[in-house]
């Protein structure tokens, strides 16, 4: 040991004893000395010897440091102990020197000596343990010494550096109150009339084609939710399922659509009033691309339908209508509840926990005859109720013809209610109603964003429409693609003068979900617990509810596995149609023709379910199979093969043999580990029974990167 090292472990010794602060910490190589000469800004964990002109000064610098530190003893203590030569060296701003106090060559010592790290302008020396492992850790200055910015302007100066979220408002229209007051909360940046360059967040007002140069960044809106989301392609997602889970599913009305489906419709009415003939339902008729009320009415005879059978102009969903719902003050109400997905693949989805309830404006009696055109008393819709009289604009946000959803509830367990259970009950039905979605909105992702072209991820927030029945069940009336974000409603301030003013009850919700939606989709995943003028947030309004509760629904998403054979024979990417060869394709690769089922019969199969399905879609311009007649071939092709099981376990059953199929190959086993006639097996059946089996097995796709956001 040298010299030099006993004075200096002296002086430290002295240091310790006079008060100076001294801080221990852990190293892993020891060199003689390790001086820093940096502003107090930081102290980097880089060895300055590292570097060419380091190792051309070290040893002039440490010969000035060590004749320096021999004169320490004499000093005040108040004189800083620096090295004169250090601020001539550029090389050695804010890195660590190790050097030999005699050849000036750095040097690795094994024994269990000490490090010393003196921070300039401090008059600090550190101090750590040495190990013998050999790794380099670095010495991190004591807690009361500041390397970062050390004063609030320095700090503020760093905050102007961050590079702001920038947000495209240029398509937001109605939600563009909100969306700037939640901006301005979180002290992002907004561009009110778009960007040549590109942001980090664009949010469209209607759907994700308004604007279609968006390579990158994050949009507020799915390819094809709007379509999946009218009023028919709804019911027809939603009856799938129901088909597959009848129980689980039975928070949606039970529904027609018309014109296709009105023999049917009228037909089932007529055998149920033949076989009760006190029954006197209700049925209300809601027009397929209908919004905030429009054209919809009640009837309680098939013959009263406006609508003529046949024409495909007027296509609409007749529902039973729900004769006992829960009434507060004698009216009846809906929920509107905000509902964000933030991703498809993996699938996410959080509530908001504050939601609004939308009342009727004239008290609530069971359906006659009489009242039926009475929309003031059946219906909720805001849009429409805002035209009455009656309706009250309230400050309060528990009080008046519009609410908080948190003061119904609040209402409801003052009389002995078990909220928790409401909101449980609620929740599942969001999850599942999600859940019925997501397989057509992944064709339409691949569609609009196929596998390596740039374009942006989504993320939407639903407006989900809730009504509670007088036993608090909650049923489902429909979902917006667009749920309106106005924070003020239009007031008569003078005989045919009206303006628009504020909405607290609004303001409260609709604010809250989106500041939370843009603290979810930061792109840095900061946390942003300070807004505006560095006030705090709020906590987040908006609760995830998926994945968390995956366990208790993941084995209602079959039809995901079915779309995941769907996308892999598309073939062509950006389209949305199986051809004639790729539905060919699917079915010798999967191996499901065989003497009794050959490829002629499986073209007819194909023609049929295509024309059918062409027939019921007068729209569509793309031609071939989409998702939902290629779900009813598979049906098909599974209860053909499995006869005597139920319908969920047939189609559990054939996705196995499929699954099996495809994974076989793809390990380069072309023949399979099960040929055509294993199907029907008893040993399938068998293992299609096992609930943890048929209900948790997942196909990996081959487009999985489709649709991740």
């Amino acid at each position: 040991m040298s010299d030099h090292y006993v004075k200096v472990k002296v002086q430290l010794e002295q240091m310790k004893s006079s008060g100076e602060g001294v801080e221990k910490e852990e190293a892993d190589i020891i060199k003689d000395e390790v001086l820093v000469a940096s502003p107090p800004a930081s102290v980097s964990p880089i060895l300055a010897s590292d570097t060419p002109a380091a190792q051309r000064e070290t040893p002039k610098t440490s010969v000035t440091c060590r004749n320096q530190s021999k004169s320490r003893s004499k000093l005040g203590k108040d004189e800083k102990n620096t090295c004169t030569k250090q601020d001539s060296v550029p090389a050695l701003q804010g890195t660590i020197v190790a050097s030999n106090a005699n050849s000036g060559k750095p040097v690795n010592r094994k024994n269990n000596e000490q490090q010393m790290l003196q921070i300039k302008g401090t008059g600090k020396i550190l101090q750590g343990k040495t190990e013998t492992n050999g790794n380099t850790v670095p010495i991190h200055p004591p807690e009361d010494i500041k390397v970062g910015p050390h004063n609030k302007e320095d700090a503020n100066k760093v905050a102007k550096r961050r590079k702001p979220v920038t947000v495209d408002t240029f398509k937001a229209k109605t939600s563009l109150e909100a969306l700037k007051l939640s901006i301005r909360q979180l002290k992002w940046k907004e561009f009110p009339v778009g960007r040549r360059s590109a942001c980090d967040i664009y949010w469209h007002g209607v759907s994700f084609h308004d604007n279609d140069n968006i390579i990158s960044g994050q949009v507020n809106k799915f390819p094809g939710m709007i379509e999946m989301l009218r009023k028919i392609n709804l019911t027809r997602a939603v009856r799938t399922m129901q088909e597959l889970f009848p129980e689980e599913y039975n928070f949606y009305p039970r529904s027609w659509i018309l014109p296709e489906e009105y023999q049917l419709f009228s037909t089932q009415i007529s055998l149920a009033k033949d076989s009760d003939v006190s029954q006197k339902p209700t049925f209300i008729i809601k027009p397929d691309g209908g919004s905030q009320g429009d054209g919809i009415y009640l009837i309680r005879d098939p013959g009263d339908l406006r609508v003529i059978a046949g024409s495909h102009n007027k296509q609409s969903v007749v529902q039973e209508y729900i004769h006992k719902p829960l009434l507060i003050d004698k009216l009846k109400f809906d929920i509107r509840l905000y509902v964000l997905v933030k991703s498809l693949e993996p699938l996410e989805i959080y509530i908001a926990k504050e939601g609004l309830s939308r009342f009727c404006t004239e008290p609530y009696q069971e359906p006659s005859q009489k009242n039926l055109s009475h929309v003031f008393m059946h219906l909720t819709n805001y849009s429409l109720n805002v035209q009455s009289g009656n309706f009250v604009h309230s400050d309060s946000l528990s009080s008046g013809s519009k609410r908080t959803f948190s003061s119904v509830l609040y209402r409801l367990a003052s009389k002995g209610v078990d909220i928790k259970k409401v909101w449980s009950d609620i929740i599942s039905l969001v999850i599942k109603t999600v859940i019925a979605l997501v397989p057509e909105l992944k064709v339409y992702y691949q569609a609009d964003i196929p596998p390596g072209k740039p374009g942006p991820t989504c993320f939407q927030i639903l407006g989900f429409d809730i009504l509670l029945m007088k036993n608090l069940k909650p049923v489902l009336l429909e979902v917006n693609a667009n749920p309106s974000m106005r924070i003020e409603h239009e007031q008569e301030v003078s005989p045919g003068v009206f303006e628009y003013v504020p909405s607290p009850v609004d303001e409260e919700v609709k604010v809250g979900v989106i500041r939370d939606t843009l603290r979810l989709m930061d792109p840095a995943q900061r946390k942003s617990g300070t807004g505006e003028e560095g006030r705090v947030l709020p906590s987040m309004c908006l609760k995830q509810v998926f994945p968390k509760y995956t366990k208790q629904f993941s084995y209602l998403r079959i039809v995901e596995r079915i779309t995941a054979l769907f996308l892999r024979f598309l073939g062509v990417k950006g389209n949305m149609r199986l051809g004639p060869t790729g539905f060919r394709t699917f079915i010798r690769n999967c191996k499901l023709s065989n003497s009794h089922f050959s490829m002629a019969t499986v073209d007819i199969l194909y023609i049929d379910i295509t024309r059918r399905w062409a027939s019921m879609l007068p729209d569509s311009r793309e031609a071939g199979m989409g998702l939902q007649a290629f779900v009813e071939a598979f049906f098909y092709l599974a209860q053909r093969r499995f006869k005597s099981l139920p319908l969920r376990e047939q189609v559990v059953s054939l996705l196995e043999v499929c699954e099996a199929q495809l994974e076989n190959q793809g390990r380069g086993d072309p023949g399979g580990a099960l040929s055509a006639p294993q199907l029907c097996s008893p040993a399938t059946p068998r293992r299609a029974s096992s609930q943890d089996y048929r209900l948790h097995q997942r196909l990996r796709p081959t487009h999985k990167g489709n649709v991740e956001n």
